[in-house]
């Protein structure tokens, strides 16, 4: 364990004993959220970041421990483990390591070199590397068997006999580690992802057409982007796609490979004439072209889809982030409305605290076009319950409703009732209108009207409400169902957790769903607080959670600080509305008696707490780091970490793609983030694209560096093709509209993504490097994208 210990501090780069003291809180059934928050003193101070990586780290170092120890027990009892094999196997840091020095040693179906050392050749393949003078067919004469042997395996003639010599030989070299290991590392750094169009298949067809940027690519693949190598694997599972590894160079016909140079090298053997190096060169070649090349593509593959997938699935951890730590509208009279065309327009209006209200349906669009009808309709539910924000469900006439939204609220100018409008993703909110809370929630509505009160409280508090749904069905992230499901899973369920736990949660009013994503609150604990909650009424103090069956001192300990009551009742403890744990409310008796005030005098005074010294209260239980804490959430109490609500401001009369025209400066919102860009909705039904070039004036490598989902940005039209519904975006306001009749750079002109127009056609020479397309081939390659994205 103390190895664990010492490789994580070294990989996170922190105190051997910070993780020690981690890892113990870990097993000891600490959340991470809580360890962040309270036991900073312990730990030293580490985040929820660096704990995350930490309890990723130590599962798989344990496993990894467990395996280590297995492969040693199994090479044992073998009687071959050797103590240069042990020091090796100890050594491995990683599982792939590990497996490669274990591979001589596993129990394999019978190979053909195995039929050969059964027969006793090992010994003149070992006399023919150590002496290539010596002649092959000679020394195997004493080698050949007079009749097939009992296995039925034949080493009647010479042949037979020098064949067995390589497959001993190439078997030994290809389960060499070493070799395995350098072998892997070269074609990383200089190999080639390649793909094609499976012969026979149609280039034009539909769905093989969204591939037609990789019908003739190549790439190095230890560079090849996340984006692209899932299109590729997608592609090859879809057998749209022929994928392969290419060598860095294609060598001449009836030369070795370089591939082959490399494991001659390895092997401290050359060609020089002498009799045995034509059969060896043979063994070499057979080493390289039937044992290893497709292992090596396949490990190659394995890796950059892993990776690929790591940049996916954080891709879309940090667009959920931002999501479910969107604005808040807060406590306002919302009217969600779910667009769609021949059912209807679904209304549902929700008061201040989120209560469903009043339903309807309208229908505004074909084919009953009740224009008049429907304005006439949700004028009413406006006046009668005092509706000041509409949120509008970006699905199937989305922009159609916008426009029957934007007439209402210029209606209800009219008799000075002031309303905004915000488009909102109604992602997974069908699936949430059919779940069973959902039924529990609203058991008198129906199905197709409970999507848009979710879309309104959406708005009123995105993060209350998405934890309803599960996060896969949120539709924020790149290539979700190409990437691992269960490490998607446990990343988007570790964000939901941070998430919930950073901005804290009402006991009084919070969901199952929302009880259930509280630090060490179960699905099961959750139901038992909401029932005691429906039973006894509101919670008039913390202190009542120890009342809940099944709620014991361990779970109320992991779970009290975020659990808010941010309704106080008379005579209870203020401290219960703060971020504040119960077990340092000592510590704020002892900064009362110190100040001579109570403590609702104390909260929001800043003037007044920063005139403390934490060292005054801090004991041994509680240290200064606690303290300082402690005085920060007295100066805010109850802060919620979100950002201010704000409502973009589309231009008036830009409500369709034709609206747009080059120059043109309009305010939007990010609707979904990728490395390569951002998609920005600006009101006119299809989001535009700021390509990661177009994002600020400085070099950004990937979009979340300069924005996330749900920021309200300003943006200028570069270019709108009408035809494809595509709109290119620029953030950079300041820079000079590009002219139409500027010389133009065209060595790009035909790019592929990854190939080099420095060097025409593939890869075989020069710079070693995949250049930056062009903005315009970026763009459409970007583009191309969107229908992954969207999914």
């Amino acid at each position: 364990m103390q190895k664990i210990i010492r490789q994580i501090a070294a990989e996170i780069r922190v105190q051997e004993h910070q993780v020690k003291t981690a890892v113990e809180l870990l097993d000891g059934g600490a959340t991470v959220p809580f360890i962040a928050r309270y036991r900073k003193e312990v730990t030293g101070g580490l985040d929820d970041i660096q704990l995350r990586e930490l309890e990723f780290r130590l599962g798989y170092l344990r496993e990894l421990e467990e395996r280590r120890e297995a492969v040693l027990k199994n090479i044992a009892e073998q009687g071959k483990l050797t103590p240069e094999l042990a020091a090796a196997i100890a050594a491995a840091p990683t599982k792939q390591e590990l497996e490669d020095l274990y591979l001589p040693f596993k129990q394999k179906r019978r190979t053909k070199g195995q039929m050969a050392r059964e027969a006793g050749i090992e010994p003149l393949a070992n006399k023919l590397f150590a002496d290539p003078s010596l002649v092959p067919a000679d020394e195997a004469l004493a080698f050949v068997k007079a009749e097939k042997m009992e296995s039925g395996d034949d080493f009647t003639t010479v042949q037979a006999v020098l064949d067995g010599v390589r497959d001993i030989l190439s078997e030994r070299w290809a389960e060499d580690a070493t070799l395995l290991q350098m072998l892997r590392q070269w074609l990383w750094s200089d190999g080639l992802l390649a793909s094609k169009l499976v012969t026979g298949k149609d280039e034009n067809n539909t769905d093989n057409s969204k591939f037609r940027d990789y019908f003739d690519y190549d790439e190095p693949i230890g560079r090849v982007p996340s984006h692209r190598a899932l299109a590729v694997f997608r592609g090859r599972g879809l057998e749209i796609l022929d994928a392969k590894l290419l060598l860095p160079e294609i060598p001449e016909p009836g030369k070795p490979s370089i591939a082959e140079g490399k494991i001659a090298i390895h092997l401290g053997w050359s060609h020089k004439g002498r009799a045995s190096d034509d059969l060896l060169r043979k063994c070499v070649g057979w080493t390289w072209k039937v044992k290893l090349s497709l292992s090596i593509e396949r490990d190659l593959f394995s890796r950059l889809r892993e990776e690929a997938e790591k940049v996916a699935i954080k891709v879309f951890a940090d667009n959920l982030r931002d999501l479910l730590l969107a604005a808040p509208a807060g406590p306002r009279v919302v009217m969600g409305l779910d667009p769609g065309i021949r059912t209807g327009v679904k209304v549902a209006v929700v008061d201040a605290t989120g209560k469903l209200v009043e339903t309807s349906t309208v229908f505004p669009h074909e084919p009953r076009k009740d224009w008049d009808g429907s304005l006439h309709t949700l004028a009413k539910l406006c006046e009668k319950h005092g509706v000041n924000l509409v949120a509008i469900g970006n699905g199937t006439a989305s922009r159609e409703t916008d426009k029957l939204a934007a007439d209402l609220i210029k209606g209800m100018a009219k008799v000075e009732q002031v309303i905004e409008k915000v488009v909102v993703s109604e992602a997974g909110a069908s699936v949430y209108s059919a779940s069973e809370f959902a039924s529990q929630e609203m058991p008198d509505v129906d199905v197709s009207l409970r999507g848009a009160a979710s879309i309104a409280r959406r708005l009123q508090d995105p993060l209350a409400e998405l934890v309803k749904i599960d996060p896969k069905s949120i539709g924020v992230g790149q290539y979700q169902h190409d990437v691992n499901q269960s490490d998607l899973m446990r990343s988007l369920d570790t964000v939901v957790e941070d998430c919930v736990n950073s901005v804290g949660v009402d006991l009084n009013t919070a969901s199952v769903p929302l009880l259930a994503r509280v630090s060490g609150l179960s699905n099961t604990v959750a139901k038992a607080v909401v029932r005691w909650r429906d039973a006894n009424g509101a919670f008039a103090s913390r202190a009542d959670l120890l009342k809940v069956s099944g709620l014991g001192a361990k779970t109320f300990e992991q779970s009290a600080g975020f659990l808010r009551l941010r309704s106080q009742a008379a005579g209870s403890n203020p401290l219960d509305m703060t971020g504040v744990h119960p077990e340092t409310y000592p510590v704020v008796e002892k900064i009362m008696a110190h100040t001579g005030k109570p403590v609702a005098e104390l909260m929001g005074r800043a003037d007044m707490l920063k005139t403390l010294k934490p060292e005054l209260f801090a004991n041994e239980q509680f240290g200064v780091i606690t303290v300082k804490d402690i005085i920060a959430e007295l100066e805010k109490p109850g802060r919620d970490p979100r950002p201010d609500f704000k409502v973009a401001r589309f231009n008036d009369g830009v409500e369709d793609i034709k609206d747009l025209k080059e120059g043109m400066t309009l305010e939007g919102t990010v609707s979904n983030v990728a490395a390569f860009g951002a998609f920005i909705d600006i009101g006119v039904h299809q989001d535009g694209l700021v390509h990661v070039s177009q994002l600020s004036n400085k070099f950004v490598t990937d979009a979340r560096e300069v924005v996330k989902t749900g920021d309200i940005v300003k943006v200028r039209v570069t270019e709108v093709d009408v035809a494809r519904k595509r709109i290119a975006l620029t953030m950079k306001l300041d820079a000079a509209p590009a002219r139409r009749d500027a010389p133009r750079d065209n060595r790009f002109e035909g790019v592929r993504p990854g190939q080099n127009p420095n060097r025409g056609g593939n890869y075989g020479g020069g710079q070693n490097r995949a250049p930056q397309p062009a903005a315009s081939t970026a763009m459409e390659s970007a583009f191309s994208k969107l229908a992954g994205l969207k999914k």
